[in-house]
């Protein structure tokens, strides 16, 4: 089968590689329908990853038909059209017991699949712990409106259910990306007064308001003082990082109220500093890590209730041959890309 494969850093090839089989019991292989491009992905290209194994394949957001499993697995069945969650988790250890599954004990839990283990981006893929990984998607969602449930809107839910937003209160996204979006609409779930999302990029912008009117767009440049002077209390009740740049981390703690909750979900290049002599007497709660990616049942729920839909973000398909074509726009942002699907059938 063709998989996409972390060969080395800067070097991602298409390979030819042995179609993946049930090992245990709790195993099930899924035929991949479609796979996405993630910024993750690029991360492990330029070699930001450490634990990132050479040799893998690469992706861990995908949908795809249940082709076998193992004979503990109850949840799935062959012919199940299913969406694959990011993280492998086994739902009975002391954190998944309380839902921090990104920190899952076993050896291949969490972030495990397109990064430590084979990922997504292939024709086959083995998931581990199936009954834990995989969510049967509802009649009438399609492959496309399931895409990005296990992974950049499982982010925005758990960000948005962990960053302390009341009804009536103002909330501030940063960054216009994909996964700042899904930040942005699972947040507007929980019927605050407001919901600005800022970036750089007028691009983005004029997309959010194409797509999601919903949402306040604003420029980076003037997203503090609009903050200040729009809201209540100085700043926004919630803020949520979704950026992850030096610029963006200071004015995620500078956009905030006193005594308000920053939520982290950015990934950085490099390290960064909290300026605590500055930020003294604001009295934040910092919240930061990776998603903790078990809500796919409530997402995909929301999903065919139609208050979720994200399907405008996949604004480019390639064959999975093209894979080299997919991640060269991605990187590129050219052409308003969003999020690349992969159509791994062909």
């Amino acid at each position: 089968m063709l998989a996409y494969t972390y060969v080395g850093k800067e070097d991602f090839r298409l390979l030819e590689k042995p179609r993946p089989h049930t090992v245990d019991d709790g195993d099930a292989v899924v035929h991949v329908t479609l796979a996405s491009v993630c910024t993750s992905d690029l991360h492990i290209m330029h070699g930001f990853v450490p634990r990132a194994v050479p040799g893998i394949t690469v992706g861990h957001e995908a949908v795809g038909i249940v082709e076998s499993v193992g004979r503990n697995v109850r949840k799935v069945k062959p012919g199940d059209r299913v969406s694959i969650n990011v993280e492998t988790f086994c739902g009975e250890c002391f954190f998944c017991r309380r839902g921090a599954v990104n920190n899952c004990t076993l050896p291949d839990g969490g972030w495990a699949m397109g990064c430590r283990i084979d990922g997504m981006q292939a024709e086959y893929v083995r998931v581990p712990h199936a009954d834990c990984g995989l969510t049967v998607i509802p009649d009438g969602v399609s492959d496309k409106a399931a895409l990005l449930a296990g992974d950049i809107l499982a982010t925005g839910y758990w960000a948005a259910k962990i960053s302390d937003i009341e009804e009536g209160s103002d909330v501030l996204v940063i960054g216009a990306g994909p996964t700042g979006i899904c930040c942005a609409l699972c947040a507007l779930l929980k019927n605050p007064k407001r919901v600005f999302i800022c970036d750089i990029d007028d691009a983005r912008l004029r997309f959010v308001q194409q797509h999601y009117p919903a949402l306040t767009p604003l420029r980076s440049s003037e997203t503090l003082a609009a903050v200040r002077s729009a809201c209540r209390h100085g700043g926004a009740d919630s803020v949520i990082e979704a950026a992850g740049s030096p610029d963006t981390f200071r004015l995620a703690w500078e956009a905030a109220r006193p005594n308000a909750t920053v939520t982290v979900v950015a990934m950085y290049d490099d390290a960064q500093t909290l300026p605590l002599p500055e930020m003294y007497g604001k009295n934040l709660t910092f919240r930061t890590g990776g998603v903790d990616g078990c809500d796919a049942a409530e997402i995909l729920a929301l999903i065919s209730g139609g208050r979720l839909d994200v399907r405008a973000l996949v604004t480019h398909e390639f064959p999975l041959s093209r894979a080299d074509e997919a991640y060269a726009l991605f990187s590129s942002r050219a052409d308003g890309v969003m999020k690349v699907a992969l159509d791994c059938t062909r």
